[in-house]
């Protein structure tokens, strides 16, 4: 199993998970992707995925972006499972301080919306780490255009992981498509 972990307010529409589900398809291995969408309170997402995780017959190899890899973070080291993770959030409890109080769409569906409270924060910070655990079980891979986090941050933070660090890009990744076939062999 793959279980690709969406960022903040995506969803499993998000074009990374669909390319995965394409790629795995064409090998004949759609069955292996998973991909749920996830509430919008991290307390919640992590008892989603920690129930995926535990239920799985074999471990999943964990694909997260943004805020996604930083919920990879936490179940690799609560699970010493393998993790890809693509311009992943660092300390995303101070990033998002900014927007407690305010309305959150969701990228693919204009209807899903909630307020971000002082919660949501609260509990992105409990599930937050001081350096990661097991970052020998972790692939980041980064895009330095990146104009939503600081990719140097990331490098940082998981200085002692894999690490790629490609040119240009941005946000989305602009490269995911071409390093599919190397997030199957980490």
């Amino acid at each position: 199993m793959i279980l690709y972990i969406h960022g903040f307010n995506s969803s499993s529409q998000a074009g990374k998970a669909q390319e995965l589900k394409r790629w795995l398809a064409a090998r004949n291995r759609g069955h292996e992707w998973v991909a749920p969408d996830l509430p919008d309170r991290p307390a919640q997402a992590i008892a989603v995925l920690s129930e995926l995780i535990e239920n799985a017959v074999t471990p999943p190899k964990l694909v997260g972006s943004s805020l996604g890899g930083f919920y990879a973070t936490h179940l690799v080291a609560k699970y010493d499972l393998k993790a890809v993770l693509v311009n992943p959030a660092v300390h995303p409890g101070l990033l998002l301080r900014m927007v407690v109080g305010t309305v959150q769409k969701n990228w693919h569906d204009e209807n899903q919306t909630y307020t971000f409270t002082q919660d949501h924060l609260a509990e992105l910070t409990a599930l937050d780490q001081l350096a990661p655990k097991y970052p020998q079980n972790m692939l980041v891979m980064l895009e330095n255009g990146d104009g939503t986090l600081d990719w140097q941050d990331a490098a940082s933070y998981y200085r002692n992981a894999h690490q790629l660090v490609f040119q240009g890009g941005n946000h989305g990744f602009t490269r995911f498509p071409d390093v599919i076939d190397l997030i199957d062999r980490f």
